[in-house]
């Protein structure tokens, strides 16, 4: 089983690497790294990790809001990860001790 990393940072000044290093302590075995927006959609590097992921792998994220910014977003993710037959519960976000979720 897999597990596949995306980080995702919204703007330039900013790094991923502190995602990138938690994603790979976690075991990930390819990660993907995105300079966007979260309230913008439309995002490349997101996209081909949803064309990559296959059965038996599994989403991995730092927190879920680096996925989607949105209820309505984060269900889109789902049901692209659904129809490929993929199950929901193939993705998972790590969490710090004591932080909020």
């Amino acid at each position: 089983m897999p597990l596949i990393g995306y980080a995702r940072v919204s703007t330039e000044d900013q790094t991923p690497l502190p995602q990138s290093q938690a994603l790979k302590s976690a075991g990930c075995v390819e990660i993907f790294e995105e300079h966007a927006s979260g309230g913008n959609r439309a995002r490349p590097v997101l996209a081909r990790v949803l064309e990559r992921i296959g059965k038996g792998d599994t989403l991995v994220v730092v927190r879920i809001d680096r996925l989607a910014r949105s209820l309505s977003h984060l269900l889109e993710v789902i049901e692209r990860l659904e129809a490929k037959g993929i199950c929901s519960g193939t993705v998972i976000w790590l969490r710090r001790p004591g932080s909020r979720m």
